[in-house]
């Protein structure tokens, strides 16, 4: 282990392939720990991270997304709606279409999930609610950025209460991690 309480790269080979994090963090794929989660390395990565795989007209960031479907669930579902795509911050949001596409990606989605949600302390699986809002949402996302429905979004009511702001990077993060204060002290 490092002065820091970390694993170097050599030390932790067995572990597998692995990223540095915004934190400076070693995530191991392969071997995510609830103790190497770390919510402001979260915020940091989904709020560069931009929704549709960049295909947006103008920066739409997964941050963002989590913070609105975090106050589009019931009070009881909030920190798991904030926190549903949290595993894009260890790995790229792909495209809801191809997900099912890539082998293994899914089981490795699940496991790092597992890791977000013993370190936050939810529960599986994950509520209904946050479920049909995160897949609803993008009807109403795609109205608003790009003014029409896309088709492959067409089977998804849109919710008309939710606005889009396209916040820049800093604002997400700074928007995550106060949604992320504000439901922890609940």
């Amino acid at each position: 282990m490092t002065a820091t309480g970390e694993y170097s790269p050599e030390q932790g080979a067995a572990r597998g392939p692995y990223i540095q994090t915004y934190s400076g963090k070693f995530f191991y794929v392969n071997d995510p720990r609830p103790e190497e989660i770390d919510v402001q390395d979260i915020a940091h990565a989904l709020s560069q991270n931009c929704r549709f795989n960049g295909h947006v007209p103008h920066y739409y960031s997964v941050a963002e997304h989590s913070v609105i479907v975090s106050r589009m669930v019931p009070p009881e579902d909030a920190l798991w709606g904030l926190l549903h795509d949290a595993s894009e911050a260890y790995l790229p949001d792909v495209p809801r279409p191809f997900k099912g596409e890539l082998v293994n990606f899914k089981e490795i989605e699940n496991r790092i999930l597992m890791a977000i949600i013993e370190n936050f302390g939810l529960t599986w699986p994950m509520p209904k609610s946050v479920h049909y809002v995160d897949s609803h949402i993008v009807a109403t996302e795609a109205n608003q950025l790009w003014g029409r429905t896309l088709d492959w979004t067409k089977h998804f009511d849109s919710m008309p209460s939710v606005n889009v702001y396209s916040w820049n990077s800093d604002r997400a993060k700074k928007e995550f991690l106060a949604r992320f204060e504000e439901l922890s002290a609940c």
